[in-house]
């Protein structure tokens, strides 16, 4: 258990077998709610296009950490092949420090380089740069091919910084 900001907030890793349609319907309003607060070059017709990608993302990445206060799903992290592939945090909870630690736990634990971001989400990309990534590569396109920019981010090393949880 950590205590963020006066909060309680416990990390578990969700095993696939483990994740039950009510943590994915659950998890994939965080993702929603999530994104509508900090996604703002997507609109509606995009946001609703993505949850099908969402909840199977959910149920098939291979590391799945859910960030829980009060026995309440707040956030989450999805990791495949040293990457995130997934962090998103419920809206009532950004600055609460949630993501830094989910971030360092990817890092410390899960060996973690790499992440992809969107650049229009500068908000992300700044955290990201601020606990030591930094853009090696821009694509036009998100993986569906839309119009949305990535900036393709890797830690780096040699700036790396104090991760210890």
């Amino acid at each position: 258990m950590v205590y963020l900001r006066n909060n309680s907030i416990e990390l578990h890793i969700i095993p696939s077998s483990k994740r039950t349609d009510e943590l994915i319907h659950t998890l994939v309003r965080v993702w929603e709610e999530s994104v509508r607060a900090s996604h703002h070059f997507l609109n509606e017709q995009d946001i609703l296009r993505l949850i099908p990608f969402v909840n199977q993302a959910i149920r098939s990445i291979d590391t799945l950490i859910v960030s829980y206060c009060n026995n309440t799903p707040v956030g989450f992290m999805g990791i495949e092949a040293r990457k995130i592939e997934m962090l998103f945090v419920q809206p009532t909870y950004f600055g609460t420090g949630i993501g830094g630690h989910l971030v360092r736990t990817a890092i410390n634990q899960h060996h973690v380089i790499y992440v992809d971001v969107n650049e229009q989400n500068q908000h992300a990309t700044g955290f990201y740069r601020h606990l030591g990534f930094h853009t090696f590569e821009r694509t036009e396109t998100d993986g569906q091919g839309n119009p949305f920019p990535i900036l393709r981010m890797c830690l780096a090393e040699a700036s790396r910084p104090d991760v210890s949880i």
